[in-house]
């Protein structure tokens, strides 16, 4: 199992995301990304969500609409003890130079520092964290380019 510290950077293909910034979050179950403007939608009879990921505010904002046909909707109990209906989609993580399926809840996260929070439904059997570090992925990468 590989180590992984506090917050690193991760990429989301499908998502157009590169280089984003993660937080590790083993209190919390479920992964999460910041998205606004999120609201289920009928094309042609079929039901999709629609969403917005992050803020113009932040630097890694794209101005694009994103539609997905595969969700769920599930409750999801917040860090503040709340439990909320969120959709939760299905896409992929590439970090440690490896992909990886990860389900995502879409949340309101403008308040938080960092607009993905990875959980313990994601982390587990694949992660070994150690708070004391950070971007562990970073510097390991770094001395692969040093080494070629």
């Amino acid at each position: 199992m590989e180590t992984i510290g506090r917050i690193d950077k991760a990429d989301f293909p499908e998502l157009k995301l590169r280089n984003i910034s993660i937080k590790v979050d083993t209190g919390a179950y479920t992964s999460s990304i910041h998205c606004h403007h999120v609201k289920e939608i009928d094309l042609n009879g079929e039901k999709y969500i629609e969403f917005e990921l992050l803020d113009p505010s932040q630097a890694k904002y794209i101005d694009k609409v994103f539609k997905v046909k595969n969700y769920q909707e599930k409750s999801i109990k917040s860090s503040f003890g709340n439990t909320e209906q969120r959709f939760i989609i299905t896409t992929i993580i590439v970090i440690f130079g490896q992909e990886h399926p990860i389900e995502l809840s879409l949340s309101e996260r403008s308040d938080m520092k960092y607009p993905i929070l990875l959980g313990r439904k994601f982390l587990s059997h694949r992660f070994v964290v150690d708070t004391s570090l950070k971007n562990v992925s970073i510097k390991l990468k770094r001395e692969k380019k040093k080494n070629i």
